[in-house]
């Protein structure tokens, strides 16, 4: 991060100095991790259910921080004591923010395929200039001023990206980086729970637009309709991408490879190009043409475009991961999310691997989270796509997921193409004993429903 005075620190977080003189320089990195504490440093002390920083504080000193960030005094270390170290992290972020007028901050938000349209963005713009990316998911109130905080003089392109489980979350992250360029990827179901209605996450997903700076650029999904009635929200350029026709930037003749890895026809303009994305599943091809429109904002050139998604590969892990097994078992890992929309596209996923390899699929499948009243129709109506789509063995893992597996019998399952299980151990022991060479198994849950340790451990092992 660029230097600062920890004076300068406490006039914005409005904190007090113990332990520090004003002229104390903050130049090293900010961490809510004492691990991670280094010389330099700032150490923000987060409370937190099970552990408090407060407590890790004397080790982050002994690391060679210069203050920590506190609700309190801590004898033996230099602290700035603020009412919420989270609130003051975030006015830290944008006092920063604020210090590098030439900074780009490109802001994305959606309802799924966040963290991989953020990781493609990022491939595609650092040919243009030094960028700073999210590492894995840190789109929430703390993880995006982090992120933030470690642009430099030197950091042409902020990639942010923004959750939102209530009315207002988005618009708090975007006044921290005023973006240049939002982006709207989708407004589908996930954190439907919290926000009662699509139209309602569709008006907090919105904020982002509303947030775009003076001659930004407002990046909106064609094939959905509430993002792109979103065009009304700004009075800023705005740029779409999709397969509509209308579509800026946009796809045709998609179709799926062997591997099912989407293969189309980039269209810019007057520019056409083919695209073989080296990513699993239909559903990356409009996270690639939303990467494709913020590299075109920030002036890329069609070629310049193509080649980089051409040569794009996976970064962030769990999402749509394929392993293959010494023994033959290909594991497709995508445990990381789920939502009903993301859940659709990697079942289509698995079947097209399955349909071009004549192997057996399985689909394991744990409780897709948030979802409110809808869960138990929105779980019932994916076990009917499992049939429906002819997946040959369904496993559904955990009570929260039970719908899955009562709405696969109700469409027709029967004997044990479909099987319920309580836990992972279960589900584990299941798969031991019935996987054999060839078979092709994804596994797709919510991060909370740690379907990702089943994943690991099948990856990790071969059929006896």
């Amino acid at each position: 991060m660029i230097p600062v005075s920890c004076g300068e620190i406490a006039d914005a977080v409005n904190g007090e100095l113990v332990g520090v003189t004003p002229s104390a320089v903050v130049d090293g990195a900010v961490v809510i991790d004492s691990r991670a504490a280094g010389p330099g440093g700032l150490f923000v002390a987060l409370p937190g259910e099970n552990v408090d920083g407060h407590d890790y504080v004397g080790t982050a000193t002994a690391a060679g921080v210069t203050a920590a960030l506190t609700t309190r005094p801590v004898e033996g270390s230099p602290c700035i004591v603020v009412a919420d170290p989270q609130a003051a992290l975030g006015a830290l972020a944008r006092l920063l923010v604020s210090r590098l007028p030439d900074l780009t901050v490109i802001a994305l938000t959606g309802s799924s395929g966040k963290t991989s349209t953020k990781d493609l963005i990022g491939q595609l713009i650092r040919s243009h200039g030094e960028t700073v990316v999210p590492e894995g998911s840190f789109n929430n109130e703390i993880g995006h001023p982090l992120t933030a905080l470690q642009a430099t003089e030197r950091t042409k392109y902020l990639v942010a990206e923004m959750g939102a489980r209530h009315q207002g979350d988005i618009a708090y992250l975007a006044g921290i980086t005023p973006p240049k360029i939002g982006l709207v990827l989708n407004v589908g179901t996930s954190h439907i729970g919290e926000f009662g209605t699509q139209d309602n996450i569709a008006v907090a997903k919105g904020e982002l637009i509303e947030a775009v700076t003076a001659g930004g650029t407002a990046v909106l999904n064609a094939d959905d309709h509430r993002v792109a009635a979103m065009r009304s929200r700004t009075p800023e350029r705005v740029l779409t991408f999709g397969e509509a026709p209308e579509a800026d930037i946009r796809a045709e003749g998609v179709k799926l490879d062997a591997e099912g890895q989407p293969a189309f026809t980039l269209r810019i303009g007057d520019f056409s190009g083919d695209i073989q994305l080296q990513f699993i599943g239909e559903h990356y091809v409009s996270n690639a043409l939303a990467a494709a429109a913020v590299g075109s904002a920030v002036g890329m050139t069609p070629e310049q475009l193509a080649d980089g998604l051409n040569a794009a590969t996976r970064v962030s892990a769990a999402r749509m991961e394929l392993t293959e097994r010494a023994d033959g078992v290909t594991i497709i890992n995508d445990a990381f999310n789920a939502n009903p929309d993301s859940t659709r596209a990697a079942l289509k996923a698995l079947v097209a691997i399955g349909r071009s390899r004549g192997a057996r699929t399985w689909a394991v499948l744990g409780e897709m989270l948030e979802l409110g009243d809808a869960s138990a129709d929105e779980h019932d109506a994916i076990g009917r796509l499992v049939v429906r789509l002819d997946v040959n063995r369904l496993l559904v893992v955990g009570p929260g997921a039970k719908p899955i597996h009562l709405g696969a019998s109700l469409e027709g399952s029967w004997g044990n193409e479909s099987a319920y299980v309580d836990s992972i151990p279960e589900a584990l022991e299941l798969l031991r004993s019935e996987l054999h060479a060839g078979d092709v198994v994804l596994v797709k849950s919510s991060k909370g429903s740690k379907l990702r340790s089943l994943a690991d451990a099948l990856i990790g092992e071969d059929v006896q």
